[in-house]
């Protein structure tokens, strides 16, 4: 790494990091941030379990990100920190939790890397030919450097690919409304008919809602960067703030809009390419499954992008606290912290590397460790809200973006998610999913405790040497 001066954290103001994002950065990481890869390739099983029903799916989980991003709002506001619920959790639960819940992030987001490596390379191989795994290792050290260079670096490669995105999921809602109202010469589907046909509005009952929906939480997941990117912004709270008083009108027009306009016109047992490009191929607009291909390429680089920058500042935010080893604190003079984004590319790049050499059965176990981590990390931001929103309460204290009906919506959703928890345990469909993540977060908590016991020894010790 020539060229990189490294800075103490300990020793420069606030945490070392950059403060390079821009604002126009922090917008479009927030509007876009609930467009994942998962939108446009994951909806089609959703709507095949639930049918057009799926859209009480997609309102539910939904319901429930607007209410975790409240929270989290109140708490990032109130003190913005790169380790974000992570820190949260540390403070209102104990360091076992804060521990707890910023290695299960990071590791999710680290097994994401090999996820979405393999899905850009795929892409890449079907448009111009040549090996999967020098595809998915030139996207990966690609988007390695980037985040490298600086965090203004990350910011604007992600307002451009958020921009994509963006301009994709209007135009498709645009064009999906205009053959809706058979405005579209040639168009082989109009109207709203299928939103009850052929077999009814919930055609597998509510059960299948309810599996529809275990479906569709995981789409979201990455909503909550924002707050993490925000801190290396030059007004947090600002851009915090924004980012959660706009995700209702964000949640209801990419996943709500989207998804209206694909079962209203479209059968939801025919989808055979992906939602979206079944639409289209429909409707009649050429050139179908290159414009999708491209538009999923670049939520696929998107989410590689966050995944890397995410996994970080997450393993940083540990080392600040003494729960990572201390090298990872290193930041170079550009303020991006170099170990902790080259730790977390080689931990993701091993995983790539996995995801070729192992049978694909074991790499399925691996990937299953992580599948409910998103539902642990909404559970701990809002119980740790429940927490610190009645100590700010009590000592007169209000942050700029408030949590509604304090604390009677905070405990709605603790009992939501922990409802949601329990229909995994009992869906066959996820049951791995949700053994092996609570088997991986159980490891985690009790290397927490380890953790918390020998600091708290620590710092007796040190009490009594300073009596002595």
């Amino acid at each position: 790494m020539s060229g990189q001066v490294d800075a103490d954290p300990a020793a420069t103001p606030g945490n070392g990091l950059g403060t390079s994002l821009k604002s126009r950065h922090i917008t479009m990481i927030s509007i876009a941030g609930v467009i994942g890869a998962g939108l446009f390739v994951g909806s089609a099983n959703a709507i095949a379990e639930a049918g057009p029903a799926v859209l009480i799916s997609y309102f539910l989980a939904g319901l429930l990100v607007v209410l975790v991003m409240r929270m989290l709002g109140e708490m990032a506001t109130a003190n913005p920190d790169t380790g974000s619920f992570s820190v949260y959790s540390d403070r209102a639960l104990g360091r076992w939790a804060g521990f707890t819940v910023g290695w299960l992030y990071w590791w999710f987001w680290v097994l994401v890397i090999p996820v979405e490596a393999t899905a850009a390379a795929a892409i890449l191989t079907d448009l111009v030919g040549g090996a999967q795994w020098i595809w998915a290792l030139a996207v990966t050290l690609l988007l390695t450097i980037t985040n490298l260079v600086s965090v203004g670096n990350y910011g604007e490669f992600e307002f451009w690919f958020a921009l994509i995105k963006v301009v994709a999921i209007v135009a498709f809602i645009g064009v999906g409304v205009a053959a809706i109202l058979g405005v579209i010469p040639d168009s082989q589907v109009s109207g709203i008919h299928h939103l009850w046909e052929p077999d009814g509005f919930m055609p597998n009952g509510f059960g299948a809602v309810i599996a529809g929906l275990l479906i569709t939480m995981f789409s979201f997941m990455g909503t909550e960067i924002v707050t993490i990117a925000a801190a290396e912004s030059k007004n947090p709270a600002k851009g915090i703030g924004r980012a959660v008083n706009s995700v209702i009108w964000r949640i209801s027009l990419f996943y709500l809009g989207s998804i209206f306009v694909v079962v209203a016109l479209m059968p939801y047992d025919q989808l055979t390419d992906g939602s979206y490009q079944s639409v289209l191929q429909a409707i009649g607009i050429p050139g179908s499954k290159l414009i999708m291909d491209l538009v999923i390429l670049t939520a696929v680089a998107s989410c590689l992008n966050s995944a890397l920058y995410t996994a970080s500042r997450m393993l940083f935010s540990l080392g600040e606290r003494r729960d990572a080893p201390q090298a990872v604190r290193r930041v170079a003079g550009n303020g991006a912290p170099w170990v902790a984004v080259l730790a977390s590319m080689v931990v993701g790049f091993l995983a790539v590397a996995g995801n070729y050499l192992l049978p694909e059965k074991i790499f399925g176990y691996l990937l299953a460790t992580s599948g409910a981590v998103a539902l642990f990390v909404y559970l701990a931001i809002a119980s740790s809200q429940f927490v610190l929103g009645r100590r700010m309460r009590a000592d007169g204290e209000r942050a700029p973006v408030a949590m509604w009906l304090f604390p009677y919506l905070t405990v709605v959703t603790i009992v939501g998610i922990v409802a949601i928890l329990v229909l995994m345990a009992f869906d066959p469909d996820q049951q791995q999913a949700i053994g092996l993540s609570a088997l991986s977060a159980v490891v985690i908590i009790v290397a927490g405790l380890v953790v918390q016991r020998r600091h708290a020894g620590h710092a007796a010790g040190d009490r009594y040497a300073s009596r002595s």
